[in-house]
Formats: structure tokens, sequence, C-alpha cells
């Protein structure tokens, strides 16, 4: 079943069309990755079904609701979660309790055990929670910022380029822990840059390029397939 779908999707910024009919679908329980090059419209994409942009034409679905152009705040009550690209998806001036808390602003119940169940999963922030947020590595601001939107327990988690800047053992650490997660049934749609990770961690992908989807596929067959890696995984 798909939980998140998107229908001929066009959306862009000012008179600029970025994406140019866009349909993909999202099955519940997956890792569904998104590759491309630079300037593919990738973050426009997660933009887009996150309500930051409103599309100009198509339709996006979550469990069968039309969402299309629904606001963030409304769109996290559903249960879906957005984790942007650093360095805008933490509040450094904050301690990383106090993120997580502001990442619970919504729940009506006792924040501690949901939060004692973040530090579970990223041990690494646990024994930090009273440091301030900006003094974090990026390794464990990358793993606050996940943890933070995962304390309103979302069904969907959409991740923007989660391994930009980080050292290749902290990126093989942070898809251990977004493997890990999905294991755990949150559903997980990742637009991703390290194309080879994305595909290798995936169970299905598609290749993003000029706002158009050029390909898709089951993610292990993409990741062998040589027209994908000359184009996207730097083999020759």
């Amino acid at each position: 079943m798909a939980i998140l779908k998107i229908e001929n999707v066009a959306s862009g910024y000012g008179a600029m069309e970025v994406l140019h009919g866009v349909s993909l679908e999202v099955e519940e329980g997956q890792i569904v990755s998104v590759i491309g090059p630079n300037g593919a419209g990738k973050t426009t994409l997660l933009n887009t079904i996150f309500g930051v942009l409103k599309p100009w034409k198509g339709k996006i679905y979550f469990k069968g609701e039309d969402i299309s152009g629904l606001p963030p705040e409304k769109l996290v009550r559903t249960g879906i979660a957005y984790v942007p690209q650093q360095p805008d998806n933490i509040f450094p001036s904050l301690t990383v309790e106090e993120n997580l808390e502001m990442g619970g602003f919504i729940r009506e119940e006792d924040l501690r055990p949901r939060m004692e169940e973040i530090y579970e999963l990223f041990p690494s922030i646990s024994n930090r929670r009273k440091s301030r947020a900006g003094d974090l590595s990026g390794g464990m601001r990358q793993m606050l910022a996940i943890g933070r939107a995962l304390m309103l327990s979302p069904e969907v988690l959409l991740l923007d380029e989660p391994s930009t800047g980080l050292a290749p053992v902290l990126v093989d650490a942070l898809f251990e822990r977004i493997r890990l997660l999905n294991e755990q049934g949150v559903t997980i749609f990742l637009v991703e840059q390290n194309a080879y990770k994305a595909l290798q961690n995936s169970d299905r992908a598609y290749v993003l390029e000029g706002g158009e989807i050029k390909a898709e596929g089951d993610a292990r067959e993409m990741l062998e397939d040589e027209e994908i890696g000359r184009l996207y995984l730097g083999r020759r």
C-alpha cells in the first residue's frame, strides 16, 4: 500500500518551475530514496510534499487523503515529519533536551518517555542532554535533528540530504540508525547526494534530473545498473 503518493506534481519558486509533472509512490514500511545531480529539484520535491511550497498542479496523497498544499503545522499532526538540510534543522542556542522538547510541542502527554526512547536510539546525544546544540559535532547535530522530528512518532519521515558534510564513518553510523528506525516501523523517504549510500540502504529509488523522474526501480538493481552507475555513481 502506498502511504505517500505524488501524482503529476509541478512546483517551483516565483515564476520558475522546478518540478515538471513528478509522480512517485512510497510504500508503507519501506525506505525510498531520490537521487540525482545538484539542481535536479530534490529539495523542492520535499518542500512541496511538506507544504513549504504549494504544488502548482497535481496531487499529493497521504494514506489516501489529499494533503496537497496543507501547511507544515497541519502535516505534522497527520503523521509526517521533515528533517531539512543542515544547518537549519536544529535550534543551536537551545540544549539537546530543549530541542527534543520543541519537537514534541503538540504532545499533551509527558514527553519524558518519548525522549528516553530517542536517547536510546541515538546514544551519542544521550550524554549531551544539557549541552548547547550548536556545540555538537555535525554527526550529533544530524542525530539530534532526526530525534527531534521523531518526538511526535511520525509514520513517515522525510530526510533532505542527511549525510551532507559528514565524515564517511559518520555516514555509515547515520544510515545504520535510519535502517534501525525503519525496522521499528517508520517509513523513510529521503533525497540524498550520496547516491551509492542511498541505493545501498533503500528498498526502492527514483532518479530525479531536470525536475523529472528519469528512472525508478528496486534500489539494489539500480545499484548494479551500468548506466546509472556511470551517470550517478561515478563508475566508468
